[in-house]
C-alpha cells in the first residue's frame, strides 16, 4: 500500500531477534523448546507488512555451542530469509562457540573474534563479537577496535548499524547483570563517536530495552526462548516462558523507528478483513481520510463503509 501519511516508505527494513539459545535435542530448562519459538517469531515475521531485508540476530544463538543447534538454527532460518529475499546477520554470544559458530556457520575455522561487515543495500550492518570465552561478560580487545574504526573511516551510503550481543546500556531493571554487562565502554565510545553509526542493536537481557551510547539510539531486542521477569515476586533473579518478541526497524533517511513485535499470536478482539482493502484502495486520498479520521464516519461507527 502506497504511504497514506506525510512520510515516505522507508529505506531499509530489518528485523533484530536476539538470544533464540537453540539447543540440540533437549529442552531449555526441561520447559522451554528453542527450536518451537523460534519458528513461532519467524512465522509471524512472515506476515510483517514490509519485508525485511536483513534478519540481524544478536548473539546467543546456541545455548551450549554445539554444532547440531547451529546445523538446525540455519535449516530454521535460512529458507525463511531466502523467501523473503533477505540477508541474514549473525552476531557471537557468550553462549556460543567461536570455532563452532565460525564452522557451522561460516565454514571456517577460527577461535578468533567473529567480527564481519555486511552491506545491505547501502546500509552497513556491523557483526562485532563482544563475547569473551569462558566468561558472561563482554569485552572488546584493542585490535576489535582499531578494526571497527577503519571500518567507519569511510561513511556507507545509508549509515552504519552495530550489532552486538553484549548492548551498551546501564540494566537498572536487572541489576545482576551490571556483573555481565559490556566492560570499558568509553573505549567503544571513543571509536563510535563522530562516526556513521546510526543505531546500535544488542540483546543478552532477554528483555527490550532502549537508551543512548556515544549519541547514538540504543536497541536491545528480547529474546525468543524466554524472558526476563522485570517485576520478580520474592525472587533475585527470574526467567518465565512469555512475552517473547523482536523488533522491527524501519530506517528513513535522518531517523529509524523501532517497533516491538510480540512473537506469540493472541485473540483478536477488534479489526477488519482483507475484503476492505481493494474498495480502500479505490477511494481517492481525501474519502480515506475522511473515513478513517471522522468519529462518525461508518468505519468509525462499525458500520459497511460506502465506497464509490
Amino acid at each position: 500500500m502506497e504511504p497514506l501519511g506525510q512520510y515516505p516508505d522507508p529505506t531499509h527494513t530489518v528485523a533484530h531477534l536476539s538470544d533464540p539459545h537453540l539447543l540440540a535435542d533437549t529442552l531449555q530448562y526441561g520447559v522451554v523448546d528453542t527450536v518451537t519459538r523460534l519458528r513461532q517469531a519467524l512465522d509471524r515475521l512472515r506476515r510483517m507488512p514490509t519485508p525485511p531485508q536483513a534478519l540481524v540476530f544478536t548473539g546467543d544463538l546456541a545455548d551450549q555451542g554445539e554444532p547440531a543447534a547451529y546445523a538446525t538454527l540455519r535449516a530454521v532460518v535460512e529458507p525463511v530469509a531466502e523467501d523473503l529475499g533477505a540477508e541474514v546477520v549473525w552476531v557471537m554470544g557468550n553462549h556460543d562457540d567461536r570455532r563452532t559458530y565460525a564452522r557451522e556457520l561460516f565454514d571456517t575455522d577460527s577461535d578468533a573474534p567473529q567480527d564481519r561487515v555486511h552491506d545491505v543495500a547501502g546500509l552497513r550492518i556491523v557483526a562485532l563479537d563482544t563475547s569473551v570465552p569462558g566468561w558472561h561478560h563482554g569485552d572488546l580487545t584493542d585490535d576489535q577496535l582499531a578494526w571497527l574504526r577503519d571500518v567507519l573511516a569511510e561513511p556507507a551510503p545509508h549509515g552504519t548499524l552495530l550489532a552486538m550481543h553484549h548492548a551498551p546500556i546501564p540494566v537498572p531493571m536487572l541489576r545482576l547483570a551490571e556483573l555481565i554487562e559490556l566492560h570499558d565502554q568509553p573505549r567503544l565510545a571513543e571509536v563510535v563517536t563522530g562516526s556513521d553509526v546510526r543505531g546500535i542493536l544488542g540483546g543478552h537481557f532477554h528483555f527490550t530495552s532502549y537508551s543512548t551510547f556515544a549519541g547514538v539510539p540504543v536497541s536491545v531486542a528480547a529474546a525468543t526462548c524466554y524472558t526476563s521477569e522485570l517485576a520478580p515476586d520474592e525472587r533475585l533473579l527470574s526467567a518465565v516462558d512469555a512475552h517473547q518478541s523482536f523488533t522491527m526497524l524501519h530506517l528513513y533517511a535522518d531517523q529509524i523507528v523501532h517497533s516491538v513485535v510480540p512473537a506469540a499470536d493472541s485473540p483478536e478482539i477488534s479489526g477488519y478483513g482483507l475484503e476492505m482493502l481493494e474498495p480502500f484502495r479505490a477511494l481517492t486520498p481525501e474519502q480515506r481520510f475522511d473515513m478513517v479520521a471522522r468519529k462518525d464516519s461508518p468505519l468509525n461507527r462499525r458500520e459497511e463503509p460506502v465506497v464509490p
